[in-house]
């Protein structure tokens, strides 16, 4: 239970990764400003929270489950909370799905869209009512870069993070008149065993469905590229975790938060020209045409930022 003055956080998705390290990061607090309810559809999945967080864990920390996807999950969850109060919630669940879109089934791309877009829109509308009675409260939401910027062979993953930046812009708005912030987190690639592992299933999956050619762009052009991407402007989930923290503590918190000041030039392309024509074209000759310079680029890049660059947050 609270103590009196401390903020009441739920996150979504805090069995690995983000979530785990954004708990753990506001549970271990030194000021014990937060009292952290950290949730995840499945807790036999809780060892390695409970380990990160130690002497947090049934202090500042406590668990409960919770299926973003689920009506009846995320209503019992939220009763669960000792007066539905809570002062900030951090949507941090979700999945990915990479690859030819032409070997994605439709029921593939509808459970990613349950979970990154419906997920989220269930758990907002579910904590804002009681955020709006009170005239208080703050909403934020992990996106990503990609909610911002199309990326080749992350189509339908983009297309949920662009849907929820899109939900999040238009309520931003009528929150501001009930006293309720609402802020967007745009990490641009982040070093998890969830990453790690994707990267390494797509590598050995067949396709079926998509040509050739596409399959060949795929795994010999693409993968190698995100492969380099990663290894030069990849942040930690410490890094994001520490950059959301900025954020709800901020007096005046902006609606959106890039975490690598390296995506700024990126996402600036394409707001510099309103036919789009820059960007696209921009990433295609990157990635097909100038694919060697951009490996030598980002080789480069690794060894002068020295992570200091792609760990500087907002």
């Amino acid at each position: 239970m609270a103590n009196s003055g401390q903020k009441v956080v739920l996150i979504t998705g805090c069995s690995s990764g983000i979530g785990l390290r954004i708990a753990v990061t506001l549970a271990k607090d030194e000021k014990k400003r937060y009292h952290v309810i950290a949730t995840m559809r499945d807790l036999r999945k809780k060892d390695k929270l409970v380990e990160a967080a130690g002497d947090a864990y049934g202090k500042t920390l406590m668990l409960l489950p919770l299926d973003v996807c689920s009506d009846d999950s995320v209503k019992q969850c939220i009763n669960n909370v000792k007066d539905r109060h809570i002062d900030i919630f951090i949507n941090n669940a979700g999945v990915g799905l990479l690859g030819p879109v032409e070997s994605i089934s439709i029921e593939e791309m509808k459970r990613v869209f349950e979970t990154n877009f419906f997920g989220a829109v269930r758990m907002i509308k579910e904590v804002m009512p009681d955020m709006k009675k009170r005239r208080s409260g703050h909403i934020v939401v992990m996106s990503s870069v990609m909610g911002l910027q199309g990326v080749v062979f992350n189509d339908v993953y983009t297309a949920s993070k662009f849907a929820i930046e899109g939900f999040c812009e238009s309520m931003a708005v009528q929150l501001m008149k009930f006293n309720i912030r609402l802020s967007m987190i745009e990490p641009g690639p982040v070093h998890t065993e969830f990453e790690t592992k994707m990267m390494e299933d797509v590598a050995k999956m067949e396709y079926p469905g998509a040509d050739a050619d596409t399959i060949r762009y795929f795994k010999d052009v693409y993968l190698p590229s995100s492969i380099d991407i990663f290894e030069a402007m990849g942040q930690t989930p410490d890094d994001i975790a520490k950059c959301l923290k900025k954020v709800i503590e901020s007096n005046s918190p902006r609606f959106r938060n890039l975490t690598n000041s390296l995506y700024t030039p990126i996402v600036a392309l394409k707001y510099a020209d309103e036919t789009g024509g820059l960007s696209v074209n921009t990433f295609y000759n990157l990635l097909f045409n100038f694919g060697p310079l951009m490996h030598i680029t980002m080789s480069i890049l690794k060894c002068l930022t020295c992570s200091c660059l792609r760990r500087r947050t907002i």
